[in-house]
Formats: C-alpha cells, sequence, structure tokens
C-alpha cells in the first residue's frame, strides 16, 4: 500500500532535474507543483547552491500539520535529496507564518480505522528514520512555533536555530493531548537534553519558550526572526568544513542504537500505536482537543 501510495504521488510531481547546482551566485528554485484537490502544495520550493546546500520549505496551510500525505511527500524529496550526491547539507524550515510545524495531523487519527492508523504511523516511523539517519548534515531553522510532532522532527537535525520570539514554542506536549509520546519519541529528547529534563519534559507536556529551549538544549541557537535562515546558511558551512565521511560515520555511531530500536520492532510500534489511538477513552480525548480548537477559532 506504501508503494502505491508513493508511485501515486510521484506521477503527480514533475522532477525535470529536481536539483540543480549551478554558479555560486546564483540561487535556483525549483517549485514542485502538487496536484492534490484539497492542498494545493505540501513541501514546497527547494533552492540550491554550488555548495551542495538545499532548503526545504514546508508549506502545507495553515500551520504544517504532519498528515499522511504531508510525509509521504515529505519523504520522497527527502530520497531525492539523498540520491543526489552533490547535496550535502539540508535546511528544513517553514514558509508559513509563526508556525514551524504544529506537529501530527490529529485528524489522521480522531474516528479513522485501525488500518487508516496504522498507515499514518508507518509514515511517522519512516520520517523520523530518514531524518534521524540521514547521511547529510541537517539543520532545522525553526521560524516559528513546533510543538509535539514538529519538536520531533527539529530534533532529528543535527542542528536547531529558532527565533527569538516570546510568542513561541517547542516541545514534546502529547501528555496535554492526553497521548503518550513512544519510546523513539523518548530516546530522542533523551538524547537531545538528557534524561531528567526529558522526564518532566515529557510526564507534564511542557512547552518551552525560545530562552527556555536555548537553556536546556532542546534548540542550539536563538536568533532575531528575519535572520533564522540567514543563521543556518552561515552555520551550515561550519557543518561542511569536516570530511563528509568522518561527520557520516561518527553521527551514525551516536545515533545507531537509537535507530536500531525502531527498525528492529516498527510493526510491533505499529500494533501499539494502532491498539492505544483506537481505544474509546483516547478518541474522547482528541474529540475533546478539536472541540476546544473549535471554540478558540470562533
Amino acid at each position: 500500500r506504501e508503494k502505491k501510495r508513493k508511485k501515486k504521488l510521484m506521477g503527480k510531481v514533475s522532477w525535470p532535474g529536481w536539483l540543480s547546482f549551478i554558479s555560486a551566485e546564483t540561487a535556483v528554485w525549483c517549485l514542485c507543483p502538487w496536484s492534490d484537490p484539497k492542498r494545493q502544495v505540501y513541501v514546497g520550493a527547494f533552492s540550491s547552491v554550488s555548495t551542495g546546500v538545499a532548503v526545504m520549505y514546508m508549506q502545507s496551510p495553515p500551520v504544517n500539520s504532519l498528515s499522511l500525505d504531508f510525509l509521504t511527500e515529505f519523504c520522497i524529496n527527502l530520497e531525492k535529496l539523498e540520491m543526489d550526491k552533490s547535496c550535502r547539507g539540508l535546511i528544513v524550515t517553514s514558509s508559513q507564518p509563526k508556525v514551524f510545524s504544529a506537529g501530527l495531523d490529529i485528524m489522521e487519527m480522531y474516528g479513522k480505522s485501525p488500518e487508516h492508523c496504522g498507515e499514518f504511523w508507518r509514515a511517522v516511523q519512516e520520517m523520523w528514520l530518514k531524518m534521524y539517519s540521514s547521511n547529510m548534515a541537517t539543520i532545522a531553522a525553526i521560524n516559528g512555533s513546533s510543538p509535539a510532532g514538529g519538536c520531533l522532527m527539529s530534533m532529528t537535525c543535527d542542528y536547531r536555530i529558532m527565533a527569538d520570539n516570546p510568542r513561541y514554542s517547542i516541545g514534546l506536549n502529547e501528555t496535554q493531548l492526553g497521548i503518550v509520546a513512544p519510546f523513539w519519541f523518548k530516546d530522542t529528547i533523551i538524547n537531545t537534553v538528557g534524561h531528567r529534563t526529558a522526564e518532566m519534559a515529557l510526564e507534564l507536556g511542557l512547552l518551552f519558550s525560545p530562552s527556555e529551549a536555548l537553556k536546556i538544549g532542546l534548540v542550539d541557537q536563538v536568533v532575531p526572526e528575519d535572520q533564522v535562515l540567514t543563521t543556518a546558511t552561515q552555520a551550515m558551512t561550519k557543518w561542511l568544513a569536516v570530511p563528509d565521511h568522518a561527520r557520516q560515520i561518527t553521527k551514525s555511531l551516536m545515533r545507531k542504537p537509537t535507530l536500531d530500536k525502531l527498525t528492529s520492532s516498527r510493526e510491533a510500534d505499529i500494533q501499539n500505536f494502532v491498539s492505544f489511538i483506537t481505544k474509546d477513552s483516547i478518541q474522547k480525548s482528541l474529540r475533546v482537543y478539536l472541540e476546544m480548537l473549535k471554540k478558540r477559532k470562533g
């Protein structure tokens, strides 16, 4: 089913040259026009220069929710970049105002069949596995709020830069929604901020301001909002100054044990998720949260 979905989505996308590398003075933009009837764009524009750095802009209005289709498109794009050996670095950012990614799309988990929930969770796993194991140097240019799955995505990157805006927040707040972060979410944040800080953050479902996130090591830099992407581009030069093979092997040594835990138990993890998310009590919690969101919009 996953292969059929990828083939179907790939058929919607034109890949002429996909990523082109020309003179250092010139940036090349490849707009990817998806033809989905509900959402015009999932992962939108790529820019690259001869240094071998790509910038991926997430543009799934209004808040870059990680839906099944979004995650599928994201992974397709990531695969294309990984196959292009001239692409050494990736910066992930958002084209949506005030948000990096609002996290997993709750509508993919609420009122859906077990089969659909399983397919969705496999796509979430795939995004994490591909990003956390990427051979590219990866930087998250967090130019807005990044709760839950958005925080997970940013933590898969080698380096994180966040906009200095006290209205923005980042963290794994799943418990606030009545959801439990799975073991690989847990392992990722432990690897990032340490066990005790991660334990408190996960149990309380904490969201951190940029300055708080910097203090605990959830992000590596906090800069003015209009300088996030520029700073990420500058930071990338430091990562690419290291020989690729040495950086890649070291990254694998650091992350392989965490990756292997999920790789060896993907099906069991999917079954656990489906069993959990389809429980009446969890569906009720999701419904309450969705009703609260509707009231906020109202």
